[in-house]
């Protein structure tokens, strides 16, 4: 090569790699919208998912109430007015399976993904009792000090309101262990007692079971405008949890969607989360709390009930197999973890 033409090559080359350079500083990275939070990764789902970092989020780690008046809203009014807040923090730190030098490196917030992976290994699912998400983060951080991962709206759509990294307060013993989602929905009630659905469900003309927010809820916060919300199954669903006799409406075909794909991408993304669920010997669902023996090896997808004897939450209307089932369809097409990766979180490995 001649060495002129090369000696012209090289300053030229660098400059164009420079350039490359500055034009990248303060270039924004959008999500797609459908990622989660873990280790401050981003995971993609393959379903909508609204992020305490997003626009009409929920934020679990804020301090304030989030409904209150804004001027109200502050930890002292909080407390002088709200008498069930005790700590401002509404999470804590996954400690119980780390040693006392983990727990200092990561007391600041500073995990990494293989620390994580190593501690999560439980997916507890619960119904709300509150019929919409926004109702549900109004229980849990303007009255009640607790917390979950994840809440399912009835449109399908998922709020992620904490890292995966933090300790959410929702399944007592199991909460150093496992991701907790609240899924929207008015709950489960002894068959031969009074409850709340005449309240919730009505028929269209057409005679299908359909969802009807009261009034005093406004639009609910549905996120999907007009939103026609119908249970997947017309009829209330009636079943045995904890050998009580109960009855509950079904959840929505569009939450069964979404979560199917959030336990398909926390079951890739956490090695010992196992796709399944508890079933007896003979392959049934368990429908009642585990032994505390049971409970501490168990790794995989379980309801509230599994955990606590005065629980019956995800109740007997959810369709197990059709959640966890189709989960694992999509894990056999799923290529390795790493595609689940976003592209901005990719680049920052």
């Amino acid at each position: 090569m001649n060495l002129k033409f090369f000696l012209f090559l090289v300053p030229v080359a660098l400059l164009a790699n420079g350039c490359g350079t500055v034009s990248r500083v303060g270039k924004a990275a959008p999500r797609t919208g459908d990622e989660i939070v873990a280790a401050g990764q981003f995971f993609h789902t393959g379903t909508p998912v609204v992020l305490w970092l997003d626009p009409g989020g929920y934020d679990a780690y804020r301090v304030e109430r989030r409904f209150a008046p804004i001027g109200k809203s502050d930890w002292a009014t909080s407390t002088a007015e709200v008498k069930t807040l005790k700590t401002p923090n509404r999470y804590g730190l996954r400690s119980k399976a780390l040693t006392a030098n983990e727990v200092e490196r990561v007391r600041g917030g500073g995990w990494d993904l293989p620390l994580l992976q190593n501690v999560v290994d439980q997916f507890v699912l619960h119904f709300d009792v509150c019929g919409v998400s926004r109702t549900c983060f109004l229980v849990l951080q303007d009255h009640r000090d607790l917390s979950v991962h994840f809440m399912l709206d009835v449109d399908g759509t998922i709020y992620q309101t904490l890292d995966l990294k933090e300790r959410a307060w929702h399944a007592t013993t199991s909460n150093d262990r496992s991701i907790g989602v609240e899924i929207a929905n008015m709950g489960a009630y002894p068959a031969d007692q009074k409850n709340p659905f005449d309240q919730w469900y009505g028929t269209n003309a057409a005679g299908k079971t359909i969802l009807t927010i009261p009034g005093r809820l406004g639009e609910g916060g549905i996120r999907t405008r007009n939103f026609i919300s119908r249970p997947a199954r017309n009829e209330p669903v009636r079943g045995v949890i904890q050998g009580d006799d109960l009855v509950q409406y079904d959840y929505t075909p569009e939450q069964y969607a979404a979560l199917t794909k959030l336990t398909a991408a926390l079951c890739k993304i956490f090695p010992k989360l196992k796709c399944q669920y508890p079933v007896d010997a003979n392959g049934k669902l368990i429908s009642h709390q585990l032994p505390d023996a049971e409970l501490e090896k168990y790794q995989g997808v379980l309801g509230h009930y599994h955990i606590q004897k005065n629980k019956n939450d995800p109740g007997p209307a959810l369709d197990w197999e059709k959640v966890v089932g189709g989960a694992k369809k999509i894990l056999e097409e799923q290529t390795p973890a790493s595609a689940l990766l976003s592209p901005h979180a990719a680049a920052t490995r």
